[in-house]
């Protein structure tokens, strides 16, 4: 793959730190902060950004097992984020190859619409399911995660970014 100009050489992802940093925004979505729509989904920004930057790793089908664990804890319907996690891996992973060519914060205005869907799912499942409209609030969390994709972006890949036999002679 042909890289940008002055794009750093990253080493590989650790599939330890890909899955922990997961199970970590899994954790992060089970704390009892009580149901404020818009609380960005921490899980759905950690796997579109693993769904980006390690297709082959992170899929459609973590997406679906971590939907599951999410629908369990909120006790909400069966299937209701691992529909909206599906989806959304499936068109991070479509629009992967694209995304990597963008700086980051033109990824960040690029996955709202992402985010935006997913949320959008979530919201007509629970409303054929009989629960009420959360409020115009909703709107704030696609908002919220894109704002956090850039911060995402520096925190999940700096492990990658440090070099593996430092010295002054070369520099990668």
């Amino acid at each position: 793959m042909i890289m940008r100009q002055g794009q750093q050489l990253l080493l590989p992802a650790n599939p330890l730190f890909i899955w922990g940093t997961l199970v970590v925004a899994l954790l992060l979505n089970m704390l009892p902060l009580g149901r404020m729509p818009w609380i960005p989904d921490f899980l759905a920004l950690v796997l579109v950004f693993w769904s980006v930057h390690q297709p082959l790793r992170v899929g459609i089908g973590a997406a679906f097992v971590f939907g599951l664990a999410m629908d369990v804890h909120q006790a909400a319907l069966l299937g209701q984020h691992a529909l909206a996690y599906t989806t959304l891996s499936y068109f991070a992973i479509t629009i992967h190859r694209r995304l990597l060519w963008f700086s980051v914060p033109s990824q960040a205005v690029q996955v709202l619409p992402l985010f935006a869907a997913a949320h959008a799912i979530e919201l007509m499942v629970r409303m054929l399911g009989g629960a009420p409209f959360p409020g115009l609030g909703l709107l704030l969390a696609p908002l919220v995660e894109s704002v956090l994709w850039p911060v995402v972006s520096v925190v999940l890949l700096a492990p990658q970014r440090r070099a593996p036999d430092p010295d002054e002679n070369r520099p990668l």
